[in-house]
């Protein structure tokens, strides 16, 4: 940097202003040239003259330099800034997104010159950047002090604050009070309403406006996407004279949320032009609506084409990992950001972390947090969760121990981490302990998600009245994850007055969740209530209620291999079945008998049972991996129900027969089995 250091010449000119002609100062283009005439205006002492400094301030602040930096050095070393001067720095702090010292400049500026129509629209923007909306107001009220109040300029400013600060009463206020409006002022008051979802208005006043340019059609699409209104959004789309990449793009994120996602395709492919942006919403759009092979397929294509992926790409791609469990993507993207220097420190980090632990492979997700020099909340959140997914609860609880040594300050999130720990390992009175610390030491107001974490705990424990008041004095409804964890705690437990009372309401809060009715009627089965299950299976059947198939996928070279079910689709189906055969031989020998508690009620027989319950679809993916991964690498499965018991004590058996390390992501966990044992302390 530049230094600029008060010398003798600068105090005794030796030669007069006109000895460096602003001539030649206007016709600098480059900083190299700013610094050379710089160099000069020292060397011959002129640079002390008010009028050389504050035109090298210009020219370092121009948008063609832009060096803010040498900007403030020149700024500061002019005894007497004049307003121009004040004016011209504040605007090049805003335009750096520098706001907040755009804002302290100002306040320095009202102690020495008072603002005028420049001055104030430049620092109001930064207010609306910030979302500071009691210091706009503040410089509102200044603005009507000093006699700027009607000044166009600066009341179109206010409207766009107003409308970006979600204060639409006011910005309707300023706008009404306005004799001149321009097209700025128009847009920024549709953008506000459509902000604000009155979308309605936003529409009124685009009918009125006698001049659009393509910010204002591109604003209603925009505003009509985001408020679910897609047709309506799509019928002013089609209207416009001529599209921008902004409003396609709108238009794209609007189906996307709506969860039109082959809408989003078409338009994507109609598109003359695209930019990252694009690209980001597609994957982005594509990982939100669950389809995350799509969602991946496109990352690739965007590699292809030669286009660097940004954060937000980045993030949405690992997301679509950890929702199909590919661990191999999800190195070879991590390698990718490695390789192209990525920063882990913020955002990255974080989804790193979070793949890893999805991907059932905590020690990467470690050795990632591990790695990051300066850890944020985010970083220790994110593996405090990862860990709890796991049931690792003694290194959630160390973690969150120094996490809070090196003054960091744990959130809500934090706490569904340190609480889901405690419940998958069965720790009741730590879990009691933290619930406790959440609200009396950092005064944090539990969520329904943390509720639903300490009911769980509470449950699993067999403390099945104290969830039940738990529930009862919730300040908010109880969603059906609660309820299913009370039944849930209940069947496990053999207490039917309180599976019954979780039934009820979980019925009553969603009727069509296949898992209440499953669980009940197990319930009623080990209780010999056999005209329950009756009822049960009477009331499913009318409702047209059945239970989603069991699906389970394991990955192999890049590819990712599904089975249901009873599956004899895959092209290994023989060797598969073959492997079964070999599996359940080797149960026998150590003694294992089927648990067929929780098969399907419409099997009577128990042979049929137990023929059921080996074709289930984790015992299909075991096999796979058993035939075709390395011997010692682990088998990691994903499935989208809830393991069942047998299938939990079959895994644990097969772990020591084979000596394997198998982790399972079902719908509620992971279960990492290892020599005859899980992670989890118990099941149900």
């Amino acid at each position: 940097m530049l230094q600029l250091t008060p010398s003798h010449s600068l105090h005794q000119p030796l030669l007069s202003p006109q000895s460096l002609p602003f001539s030649l100062l206007q016709t600098c283009k480059t900083q190299r040239e700013a610094e050379q005439h710089h160099a000069l205006s020292l060397k011959t002492g002129t640079f002390s003259h008010p009028a050389i400094a504050s035109r090298f301030l210009s020219l370092y602040a121009d948008p063609k330099i832009n060096n803010l930096d040498y900007a403030r050095s020149v700024f500061d070393q002019i005894e007497e800034p004049t307003l121009v001067s004040w004016n011209v720095l504040i605007k090049c702090y805003v335009g750096n997104q520098r706001s907040h010292d755009a804002i302290v400049l100002f306040y320095e500026l009202l102690h020495e010159l008072v603002p005028d129509n420049f001055t104030v629209p430049c620092v109001i923007k930064g207010c609306a950047r910030l979302n500071a909306i009691g210091e706009g107001k503040q410089i509102h009220g200044l603005v009507l002090k000093i006699g700027l109040g009607l000044d166009k300029f600066v009341q179109s400013s206010l409207v766009s604050l107003y409308s970006k600060c979600g204060e639409i009463g006011l910005a309707r206020k300023v706008f009404d009070q306005m004799l001149d409006r321009d097209l700025v002022t128009w847009n920024s008051l549709i953008d506000g309403y459509a902000r604000c979802g009155e979308v309605e208005v936003a529409m009124e006043l685009f009918d009125q406006m006698q001049e659009r340019d393509s910010f204002s059609w591109t604003v209603l699409v925009d505003g009509l996407s985001k408020c679910g209104k897609v047709e309506m959004a799509r019928e002013i789309f089609d209207r416009m004279p001529n599209r921008n990449l902004v409003s396609w793009n709108a238009m794209i994120n609007g189906y996307m949320k709506s969860g039109d996602f082959e809408m989003a395709r078409q338009l994507f492919g109609l598109m003359p032009t695209r930019d990252i942006i694009t690209w980001n919403s597609m994957i982005a759009g594509y990982e939100f609506n669950g389809q995350f092979m799509e969602a991946l397929e496109l990352f690739q294509e965007i590699l292809e084409e030669d286009i660097m992926p940004s954060h937000a790409t980045l993030v949405s791609a690992l997301s679509a990992v950890s929702g199909l469990a590919t661990l191999s993507k999800g190195r070879w993207i991590h390698s990718f950001m490695v390789k192209h220097g990525f920063d882990l420190d913020g955002v990255l980090g974080t989804s790193l972390i979070e793949m890893y632990s999805k991907c059932g492979s905590i020690e990467s997700a470690l050795a990632v947090f591990r790695a990051i020099d300066r850890k944020k909340l985010g970083h220790w959140t994110a593996i405090i969760v990862g860990l709890g997914m796991h049931g690792m609860a003694d290194q959630v609880l160390e973690l969150f121990l120094e996490m809070r040594k090196n003054g960091m300050r744990p959130h809500g999130i934090t706490f569904i981490g340190v609480l889901n720990a405690c419940s998958h390992a069965g720790l009741v009175d730590l879990g009691r302990y933290y619930f406790n610390l959440m609200i009396n030491d950092y005064e944090i107001e539990p969520t329904i998600e943390h509720y639903g974490c300490f009911v769980d705990i509470l449950c699993r424990a067999g403390c099945l009245d104290e969830a039940k008041n738990v529930i009862e004095s919730m300040p908010m409804k109880p969603n059906k994850v609660i309820w299913m964890s009370l039944l849930s705690g209940a069947r496990n437990h053999g207490n039917v007055e309180v599976g019954d009372y979780a039934a009820r309401h979980l019925i009553d809060v969603s009727p069509d969740t296949v898992g209440c009715y499953v669980l009940l009627s197990n319930m009623y089965a080990a209780a010999d209530k056999w005209e329950k299950v009756s009822q049960v299976r009477e009331i499913m059947r009318k409702r047209g209620v059945k239970k989603d198939p069991g699906c389970s996928s394991i990955e192999h070279r890049g590819v990712l291999h599904e089975f249901i079910v009873g599956d004899k689709s895959h092209p290994r189906t023989k060797d598969i079945y073959s492997k079964l055969t070999e599996m359940r031989e080797k149960l026998k020998s150590v003694g294992h008998v089927p648990d067929t508690s929780q098969v399907l009620l419409c099997l009577e027989e128990e042979k049929e049972k137990e023929a059921e319950l080996e074709n289930h679809s984790e015992r299909l993916a075991v096999a796979y991996g058993l035939i075709n991964l390395e011997p010692g690498s682990p088998i990691r499965i994903i499935k989208n129900l809830r393991v069942c018991n047998d299938c939990h004590s079959v895994t644990k058996l097969l772990s020591s027969i084979y000596d394997r390390e198998i982790i399972v992501r079902d719908n509620s966990r992971f279960h990492h089995f290892r020599n005859g044992s899980c992670s989890c302390k118990d099941f149900w």
